[in-house]
């Protein structure tokens, strides 16, 4: 009864539900019916009901699949190195931002951090091409005008890596101080005022205050990053990599892509897709498993 009571005082409650529960079984649980397609010889014009059942042969094919192999070990490289390289920036941004006086000057500083993020990844490819390209791009174009060879950022692979991180940090940084952010405002100013009293200075506050008091937060999102090690975007790898550099740009989701959509093998774009998913949702599970184990840890 007190629940049935509960619903018919807060029914405009659960009536903004019916839209998110309707897109979720629409196009998240919907889509489900199709990994069947990983077990079958898909055929286009029998339909995947009319498709004949091979088991685990298109899994076989994939682990027997040298391109497969080279796009998983590109994917847990590229996120390796976005995490080292991509996530301690955000945090830096964040404790600069907050240690700002200038209330006019912090506020510029945090929207013109935050326009990179909006951007399309479409729009950054053309950007890219126009600042890195090897004979259009500005910087080369600057280093011929002074006699000096033009460096092929986006034609060679070592090159390219590094430009993909750069890339990634302008347009996730400034986007990730949020998080940051409003865990260092909850931190309780007279510790900082404290610490002045003692002598501290601004760094000393920042290592012995402003850090310990969000290492809580810095740990659940690296333990997140690290649960999101298998995905990788579609996005920036496809639109920044080319032929020239697919030694290092081709990922699981390019993979998936060219396989599928290109090639025409749908049975083993999808056991690829099925594959990341099944080791992905492991990741995650793993990541919360540990962010629960933090949290009740600094409970105690």
């Amino acid at each position: 009864m007190k629940n049935s009571t509960y619903i018919r005082r807060n029914w405009q409650l659960y009536l903004l539900l019916v839209l998110p529960v309707i897109y979720f079984l629409v196009f998240k649980y919907g889509p489900m019916y199709g990994v069947q397609i990983a077990f079958k010889e898909f055929n286009f014009f029998q339909g995947i009901g009319g498709s004949e059942w091979v088991g685990l042969d298109i899994f076989r094919e994939v682990f027997h699949n040298n391109d497969f192999f080279k796009a998983l070990r590109n994917t847990l490289l590229l996120n390796l190195l976005d995490l080292i390289v991509s996530f301690p920036a955000p945090l830096i941004l964040a404790i600069m931002l907050y240690e700002l006086r200038i209330v006019w000057f912090k506020k510029f500083a945090q929207t013109i951090l935050y326009i990179p993020h909006f951007i399309s990844w479409v729009i950054i490819g053309g950007i890219v091409l126009q600042v890195f390209g090897t004979e259009s791009g500005f910087i080369n174009n600057m280093l011929t005008g002074m006699g000096l060879d033009a460096i092929p950022f986006l034609s060679d692979k070592h090159y390219w890596l590094v430009t993909y991180l750069l890339v990634g940090v302008w347009q996730s940084a400034g986007w990730g101080t949020i998080l940051y952010l409003a865990a260092l405002t909850g931190i309780n100013k007279e510790l900082f005022e404290a610490a002045e009293v003692d002598g501290a200075g601004r760094f000393k506050k920042i290592l012995h205050i402003s850090l310990p008091g969000i290492k809580t937060t810095i740990a659940t999102l690296l333990i997140i990053n690290l649960g999101n090690m298998i995905s990788i975007g579609f996005d920036r790898p496809f639109i920044i990599g080319n032929v020239a550099v697919r030694d290092y740009s081709e990922v699981l989701s390019t993979f998936v892509y060219r396989v599928g959509i290109e090639s025409g093998q749908i049975s083993l774009a999808t056991a690829v897709g099925l594959f990341q998913a099944l080791v992905g949702l492991i990741f995650l599970l793993g990541a919360n498993y540990a962010s629960k184990k933090l949290a009740d840890e600094s409970i105690l």
